[in-house]
């Protein structure tokens, strides 16, 4: 089932995430109703903040080639634990911040553990467009937005655009 996206701001996507304690169905489903919010949305990533949820879990999929086999990731209590020494800069978007996009700069390789829906511990590396989108995901875990990485002018021209979009939309 596709879950309504929240837009920023809003203030549940400024709060610290709970670890998930369990694996149980309703997570397992509120995983698959997360990736098929983002597969429609289209996204590559979703965060369960992004739906309302304050739970540590994340999904993604950055395959973006046609044709190509999805590769859906679904990860709880996601964690970096090694990341490189090189930067790369990627032009971000997100769901919650609608058809706005910033250059931001992140490690370019990423060492991240996470448990999945089995409760089986996993680890490891991810470079390029998938380095970029578990760092993005993960940050919302956090409360932490890519408008965080840009300047105080861009981010509240930004935040305005957010809010004047969010009055549209509430006017129907």
């Amino acid at each position: 089932m596709k879950r309504p996206i929240l837009i920023h701001p809003d203030p549940r996507l400024r709060k610290v995430c709970t670890p998930v304690k369990d694996v149980s169905d309703a997570l397992r489903k509120l995983s698959q109703d997360m990736l098929e919010t983002m597969y429609d949305a289209p996204g590559i990533g979703l965060a369960a903040p992004q739906v309302g949820v304050m739970d540590r879990l994340i999904v993604l999929d950055c395959v973006k080639d046609e044709g190509a086999t999805p590769r859906p990731i679904v990860m709880l209590n996601p964690e970096i634990t090694a990341f490189s020494d090189e930067k790369s800069v990627y032009e971000e978007g997100c769901l919650s911040i609608p058809d706005q996009f910033a250059d931001v700069t992140r490690p370019a390789e990423v060492e991240v553990r996470w448990l999945d829906l089995d409760g089986v511990e996993h680890k490891e590396g991810f470079g390029g467009l998938w380095a970029t989108c578990v760092q993005h995901e993960i940050d919302h875990l956090d409360g932490k937005l890519f408008i965080d990485y840009l300047g105080a002018m861009k981010r509240q021209l930004i935040t305005r655009r957010m809010q004047k979009l969010k009055r549209e939309l509430a006017r129907g």
